[in-house]
């Protein structure tokens, strides 16, 4: 699976990207409540690894300098590939250099990075929805638009494991 290094809510934000998974659910639209392991917590992934070791990772990460708290405006709601619908945060110059900053850090290689987290191709996002039909696209865009725009902070960083939905405490915010 894959190893992500996230920022992570404040516990209001976190409370209404909850309460909106559960909406979407409610309404038969998967969401990461329900996905894979059922542990998912929102978050916003600024690398994702598709080969790891937990503890070099961990270390490369925790040796950058605590860039602290930071607050991002979600304005957009975004669709990708297979399915997936987001909120798209307004991409700051900050924002884009942490981003950068943690990738090199992790000094992986294209085989390691997931080639949606290289720096300059990234698209910052939330997921809300995992597996949307089209016709459920108008369900999930009425949910997020009751929401944006919200302005919400990113008070911690974990590194989180998607296979299992293990979430390992940063004692720095890259």
């Amino acid at each position: 699976m894959a190893l992500a290094v996230c920022l992570l809510f404040d516990r209001p934000t976190e409370r209404v990207l909850r309460q909106l998974w559960q909406r979407l659910e409610d309404k038969g639209v998967p969401t990461l409540a329900t996905h894979t392991h059922g542990g998912h917590v929102p978050h916003l992934s600024l690398a994702v690894l598709r080969s790891w070791d937990l503890d070099k990772v961990r270390a490369a990460i925790e040796a950058l300098p605590d860039a602290g708290p930071t607050t991002v405006r979600f304005d957009a709601v975004a669709a990708f590939r297979r399915g997936r619908m987001s909120l798209v945060p307004a991409v700051t110059s900050g924002l884009a250099a942490r981003q950068e900053r943690v990738v090199e850090a992790l000094g992986a290689s294209d085989d390691e990075l997931h080639k949606h987290y290289v720096p300059g191709v990234w698209t910052p996002h939330v997921t809300l929805a995992t597996r949307v039909r089209l016709e459920q696209t108008p369900l999930v865009l009425e949910a997020a638009y009751e929401i944006v725009p919200l302005t919400c902070t990113m008070t911690h960083a974990a590194l989180i494991d998607a296979g299992t939905g293990a979430v390992h405490p940063l004692a720095v915010i890259p």
